[in-house]
């Protein structure tokens, strides 16, 4: 798995605005405060891609890598570059379509199958993203990236802030020094930067 799978979803997100948010929405339904701010979106990583034009798509690549597969369809290696190829791209649909051929493939492979749950959540089939992210954890638990990405899943597709820290918490706990973990930190800094503001009345902002 590339790590942008997991890192570029945190980077994207202004903690500050989309926590306070979530916080928000999650008071506003127990009969406290409303949020501080309207959503910009309520799918987080996804936000970031309605406001600038998606990679594009190496079609040489796509083109190489299907000539392999027509001639040998179960060609492990180019089906995941295949994948990764569309990932890259943000082109999910196409993405999950290799994805899944790989992980039939390679069924042990952590890292594809994990951004085949990054890819399930990016159009918006949460459940079935924390069901994969469990299946990579299951083949390896201390899957610093998994456990990232589910963090992430269960902050923005399910508004459950405090599993999502549970998650980023033992990110920082097995990688601290490591990008997974550096991201984890930030994430859990902007869940306690949110909650503050939010719990003294200040208006959510960017960092």
């Amino acid at each position: 798995m590339k790590l942008e799978s997991a890192v570029y979803a945190v980077a994207g997100m202004c903690f500050g605005i989309i926590l306070g948010w979530v916080i928000g929405t999650q008071q506003a339904r127990s009969g406290g405060a409303a949020p501080a701010a309207a959503p910009v979106a309520q799918s987080a990583p996804a936000s970031g891609n309605t406001q600038r034009q998606a990679p594009a798509l190496d079609q040489a690549k796509v083109q190489s890598l299907t000539t392999i597969l027509q001639s040998d369809p179960n060609n492990a290696t180019a089906t995941l570059e295949l994948a990764n190829t569309y990932f890259d791209a943000e082109r999910w649909n196409d993405s999950i379509t290799w994805y899944e051929r790989t992980v039939k493939l390679e069924p042990s492979n952590v890292d594809a199958n994990t951004d085949l749950g990054v890819a399930y959540y990016y159009v918006n089939r949460t459940d079935e993203a924390l069901a994969t992210f469990e299946r990579s954890l299951k083949m390896d638990p201390k899957h610093t990236k998994t456990l990232l990405n589910k963090g992430i899943v269960l902050a923005f597709g399910k508004e459950d802030l405090q599993a999502a820290s549970a998650e980023w918490k033992k990110v920082v706990d097995l990688a601290p020094t490591s990008p997974e973990g550096q991201a984890a930190r930030r994430a859990l800094e902007g869940v306690a930067a949110a909650a503050h503001n939010n719990t003294t009345g200040g208006a959510a902002g960017g960092q």
